[in-house]
């Protein structure tokens, strides 16, 4: 049996060699995609996908709920309490994909042709494009429960591997439309990311049937009106959470649509390619710290759950920055390398969002623990709230004429503010002390942070050479992990990194 120590290091390292892979395999897919459908059907497919997407927080609002639940019941021991959630959980999700379904297609028409700024001859794609991002919105709230149940048994090395193995398929599509002049590459695409949709959907739930004893197919008797109280009412708060951030996010989207047309939207989707890509680093973290957390809380350990919460957050920090701040500083050539015919204010916007990511990821360990505790309502009214006061804020800045780089400036700020906020809240609601905190989250991080900053600040400076970034990248690599590993990891932490390591190594000499 693995410890807890062990099963996250595990668990991380997984979803690193998930992220690295992915990493190469999306943006490599995305310029293919950008060349073979141009700057301007690529703008309608990132604006069309974002308007629809913003329904796609259901999929991650449902399956933090079932996680949660799951890692609960099995915090306290009663399994039969995780399979009964399970399977009004997979009920709820196939009736609320199939309604959804039904309302997406009935505002089509009004979205392509009336909504969104599309020329009338691309009609016929874009509406080929809202068929497909609906149905892979219900085919991924149908594959929710699924991906709950393996989070919640930390089985995260296969969700690893299918994650790999959807963007292996991304990557082949995008290849299959640089050949295909028959059909419209828009649609011909469109049509295979369904299929990829339904891979997965086969994947992880034949697996999980065959595999854990909470997955099986619910029958109507088993309907339970106490236990979907319980989870639609966290679900509901836990949807409008979600919902705020995808609001802010898409809703970027739609106001740089109707303000400067779709060609700029093709760069906004860049910035979020990048900023998903990178962002998979620290949220690895969070996936493999989620379940000891609320199962920790199950026990009716609340210091050992906050205990966790701040290492998640400074690691998910720290892992972060480690990646995005040379990012940040070599993003022209990176984009030029990369796509070639770089769009414009490509260079703004992925900067943005990744500075905008990593202020985020200081006090993130604090959503985890909010949703332990299982106070949800409040903490989604008061703090995620804050994250679709963008918009307004946005549209204020463009309406007066500023450029589109203050939108960007509204983004940073107000996600600066939402993670200043968590602190305060789960003070009230589950104790946390905020000095504490400080201590042993916040201040481990700033010396390895300033270290990296100026490692990347004095390569860019002083170094003058083609594919600079990739060095800038490994000596900011190199000496970012030396700082953390002296000045933000304390010697019981690395003690267990050495640990895990030497087991490893035994392992494979054995």
């Amino acid at each position: 049996m693995m410890t807890n120590a062990q099963r996250i290091a595990v668990n991380t390292s997984a979803q690193y060699i998930r992220t690295g892979l992915n990493v190469i395999l999306s943006l490599y897919a995305t310029r293919l995609v950008l060349s073979a459908l141009g700057q301007s059907d690529y703008g309608i497919y990132t604006v069309i996908a974002g308007v629809v997407s913003m329904l796609a927080f259901l999929t991650n609002a449902l399956v933090v709920t079932t996680q949660r639940y799951i890692s609960f019941e099995q915090g306290k021991g009663n399994t039969q309490g995780a399979r009964v959630f399970f399977g009004n959980s997979l009920l709820l999700h196939l009736l609320l994909g199939i309604v959804l379904f039904i309302l997406l297609m009935l505002l089509s028409g009004f979205v392509t042709q009336h909504f969104l700024r599309i020329e009338p001859e691309r009609y016929g794609a874009a509406t080929m494009v809202y068929f497909a991002t609906t149905t892979l919105i219900c085919l991924s709230l149908f594959t929710a429960p699924y991906r709950a149940l393996y989070i919640a048994h930390e089985n995260i090395v296969y969700i690893s591997i299918i994650d790999v193995i959807d963007g292996i398929l991304r990557l082949l599509s995008a290849i299959a439309i640089t050949y295909i002049d028959r059909f419209d590459k828009l649609s011909f695409y469109s049509f295979l990311l369904i299929s990829i949709g339904i891979v997965n959907l086969l994947a992880f739930a034949l697996y999980a049937h065959r595999h854990y004893h909470e997955c099986h197919i619910p029958k109507l008797k088993e309907w339970n009106n106490n236990f979907l109280r319980q989870l639609s009412g966290f679900a509901g708060w836990t949807i409008y959470s979600t919902g705020c951030i995808l609001t802010r996010t898409q809703g970027m989207a739609i106001l740089i649509n109707r303000f400067f047309g779709s060609v700029l939207n093709a760069s906004y989707g860049i910035a979020l390619q990048v900023s998903g890509a990178v962002h998979f680093i620290s949220q690895s973290i969070i996936n493999a710290f989620n379940p000891q957390i609320v199962k920790a809380e199950g026990k009716g350990n609340r210091e050992a759950m906050l205990q966790k919460s701040e290492l998640a957050s400074k690691y998910a920090t720290l892992l972060l920055a480690l990646v995005g701040i040379p990012l940040i500083f070599e993003m022209p050539e990176i984009l030029n390398v990369w796509l070639g015919n770089v769009p414009e204010k490509s260079v703004m916007f992925c900067q943005a969002v990744l500075i905008a990511s990593i202020c985020d990821q200081t006090t993130i360990g604090l959503a985890s623990a909010n949703q332990a505790v299982g106070h949800i309502r409040n903490y989604s009214i008061f703090v995620n709230t804050i994250k679709v006061l963008t918009l307004p804020a946005a549209w204020l800045c463009l309406h007066y004429g500023l450029s589109v780089n203050y939108t960007m400036y509204c983004f940073i700020v107000f996600e600066i503010i939402c993670a200043i906020t968590r602190l305060p809240f789960l003070k009230q609601t589950a104790g946390l002390s905020i000095t504490h905190f400080f201590k042993k989250a916040i201040l481990p991080i700033l010396a390895p942070l300033l270290i990296i900053i100026l490692t990347c600040y004095c390569s860019t400076t002083y170094i003058h050479i083609s594919y600079r970034f990739l060095i800038t990248i490994s000596i900011a690599f190199t000496i970012g992990s030396v700082s953390i590993w002296y000045m933000a990891l304390t010697k019981i932490e690395q003690s267990k990194i050495l640990q895990i390591i030497n087991r490893k190594t035994n392992v494979k000499k054995n």
